[in-house]
């Protein structure tokens, strides 16, 4: 029976990709959590106290934002999203080197537009209240455009890792 060779040390930047990556992961936790605390706050105060808040929609759907747009950063990094691998598994070593590179680049163009129009939707509303919510009307577009640039640096990153690569190489 062979042991399994151990994987080479991380170097910096993947290093730097782990923990961006780990910190968004942990933000997005926060952020559950803070949601399961607003809702049980919303149901006890309308079904217990009678008097329901206001804040808590706007704050509900800024947490849950939040955790869906670094959760959503996290899982490009870890290669964890959806890809169609098929037709590049099937082809010959350079076809699909470009077929691996081709995913990350999509991925990237796709969190681009994320981050750009996320941050030109949040600026437009930001003098405008929500109603009932001391904060800006677009303030939910500030975990999508975090969440798109986040996107765009690991799916580069995974691009370096897909050029890097040999020919044989198998990982994706």
């Amino acid at each position: 029976m062979s042991e399994a060779t151990p994987p080479p040390p991380a170097t910096p930047l993947q290093r730097g990709m782990d923990l961006l990556s780990n910190a968004a992961i942990a933000v997005a936790v926060a952020a559950l959590l803070g949601l399961v605390v607003v809702q049980g706050w919303q149901v006890i105060a309308r079904y217990v106290i009678n008097d329901s808040p206001s804040w808590t929609e706007p704050v509900t759907v800024l947490l849950l934002t939040t955790a869906m747009s670094l959760g959503a950063a996290a899982g490009v990094h870890t290669n964890r999203h959806f890809g169609f691998f098929l037709l590049a598994d099937a082809a010959r070593p350079q076809l699909k080197k470009l077929l691996h590179a081709v995913s990350p680049l999509v991925i990237a163009a796709i969190g681009a537009v994320m981050a750009y129009w996320g941050a030109v939707l949040l600026f437009d509303g930001l003098d405008i209240r929500i109603a009932g919510a001391p904060m800006p009307q677009s303030i939910g577009y500030l975990p999508l455009s975090l969440g798109g640039v986040l996107m765009v640096v690991f799916a580069l990153y995974r691009l370096l890792l897909v050029l890097r690569a040999p020919l044989t190489d198998e990982a994706r």
